[in-house]
């Protein structure tokens, strides 16, 4: 049997909007970089594949449009890039994949900041890049003015119409940021004292890309991370998206209702990418749940109950509300469909985090789904993706590279 992957996606106290004020949360750690460092721990001791860490550039909303002056909720965060940089030297094994929008953010910068933290991981970081269509976030920067849509206007034509050019932009930035990757060949630094040559030049490549949002020569300030290139995530609804994942990501993340909308998913998601022309390894697939485990019967459900009564959860994505037995039991069925794996959002953490880590993976191990110890060093090796050459490398002679 395949085994599984399985990731978590870690957003302040947890997924449900009430979280913080479960009796098992820690909202006083929100903002401390130990909360952080032991929910990745815990993760890593589970065998976990990867955690994914949420950022945003305005503060968390119910309304697309803006805040939401709510004061019953969670609002802010710390940087994720920053948090994994930091966690990364007290863990050895879990990847770690931050998300960065590129609405707003200069791929160079993306691309040596993640660079950077798979330098600082020993070859573990990856990336989920993201668009930002509010206005309200625009409003931050004021380089662009973006118009002020609703939820049911970027539903139809014209808010169509502008995330197409976002995810045009979207997908640039990515090209840009892989190229920066590439251009330093992993050879390019000679580090020979005797001659006083720490550099061969010819083995830095300016990358040269030309688009209607970007001009970027290159090369990179940050020598080729250990990966090559590290992994590139995107989460998918719709057909602009999956668009953006075949073209450029690693891995897909959908948000099926059930078993057979997983296989539409999944079906769709290798549309794309023959839509896309895209070559070299399938996108993997992972589906998305929202998580709520106990383990006595009932006791998941009781619980969610409770927090709906303080704040109700509205999700994207699936909720589960059952026992690790029952969660194991459902991934089986929805592997079916053709899933590489799943990223799970703990409702409440830690203590959903440790029913995954404790009670689901002993569970999926038991089934022989899932691994019993790690047996890669790296992001792209635990799931099973080489390490790519440099688009950029001169060929060895006979056309090797």
């Amino acid at each position: 049997m395949t085994a599984l992957h399985l990731a978590v996606a870690l957003e302040g106290a947890g997924w449900h909007p009430a979280a913080w004020r479960d009796p098992a949360a820690r909202p006083a750690g929100l903002f401390e970089a130990s909360y952080w460092a032991e929910l990745v721990a815990e993760a890593e001791r589970g065998l976990l594949d990867f955690v994914t860490i949420e950022d945003a550039l305005g503060l968390q909303s119910s309304r697309f449009e803006g805040p939401d002056d709510r004061t019953e909720v969670v609002r802010g965060r710390l940087d994720a890039v920053l948090l994994a940089a930091r966690v990364a030297p007290l863990t050895s094994r879990i990847g770690l994949v931050p998300s960065t929008s590129v609405t707003h953010t200069e791929p160079f910068h993306v691309s040596i900041g993640i660079a950077s933290l798979d330098f600082a991981s020993g070859g573990r970081a990856g990336w989920r890049p993201q668009i930002s269509a509010r206005a309200a976030d625009a409003a931050h920067f004021g380089r662009r003015e973006f118009p002020a849509l609703t939820l049911d206007e970027m539903r139809g034509p014209r808010g169509r119409a502008f995330a197409a050019e976002l995810f045009a932009e979207a997908s640039d930035a990515v090209e840009v940021v892989r190229r920066l990757w590439d251009s330093w060949e992993d050879d390019a630094e000679i580090r020979d004292a005797a001659t006083g040559r720490f550099l061969d030049r010819d083995k830095l490549h300016y990358i040269d890309f030309e688009g209607p949002h970007f001009s970027v020569r290159g090369p990179s300030i940050t020598p080729r991370p250990p990966q090559g290139q590290p992994l590139v995530a995107a989460l998918a609804h719709d057909d602009l998206p999956f668009d953006f994942a075949a073209r450029g990501a690693d891995v897909v993340f959908v948000t099926p209702e059930s078993h057979v909308e997983a296989a539409e998913l999944v079906g769709r998601v290798r549309a794309a990418e023959s839509a896309a022309g895209r070559t070299g390894e399938p996108l993997k697939v992972f589906a998305e749940l929202v998580v709520l485990l106990d383990a006595a019967p009932g006791a998941a459900a009781a619980r969610r109950a409770r927090l709906d009564g303080l704040t109700a959860i509205a999700s994207d994505a699936a909720i589960f509300t059952g026992t690790p037995g029952e969660l194991a039991e459902l991934l089986l069925l929805w592997r079916g469909a053709g899933l590489d794996g799943f990223r799970l959002r703990p409702g409440v953490l830690p203590y959903d985090l440790t029913q995954i880590t404790r009670g689901l993976v002993p569970e999926l191990q038991r089934r022989g789904a899932f691994r019993t110890e790690y047996t890669a060093g790296t992001l792209r090796g635990h799931l099973g993706l080489p390490r790519p050459a440099s688009r950029y490398a001169t060929p060895a002679p006979g056309g090797r590279s």
